[in-house]
């Protein structure tokens, strides 16, 4: 018995790539909350899941930017955010030792 063919409109991509965005939030912000349980709590080095949500990021830009689709806004608020990361990041590590 042939089955009939999946049709594919703008809604089903349209739900489809939700889907993974929410996928995507899920794991990334897991992965985080992890690291800071493991930091935190373990007192333990978590460098490698740390890693897995940069790359998660960096895979996405590296995409996006391929297709062109990345705004001269966004490039300014990531800059803004890394910058941002850093400060802290060496705040903590000075207030700390």
């Amino acid at each position: 018995m042939p089955e009939s063919p999946i049709l594919r409109d703008e809604r089903t991509d349209f739900v489809e790539n939700t889907s993974y965005r929410w996928a995507y939030h899920l794991l990334s912000y897991g992965l985080l909350a992890s690291v800071a349980y493991r930091s935190f709590v373990r007192n333990e080095s978590s460098w490698d899941l740390l890693a897995l949500v940069i790359a998660g990021g960096a895979v996405a830009t590296l995409y996006q930017g391929t297709h062109r689709v990345l705004s001269w806004r966004w490039a300014i608020l990531t800059w803004a955010g890394v910058v941002l990361a850093i400060a802290i990041a060496a705040s903590i590590v000075l207030l700390s030792s």
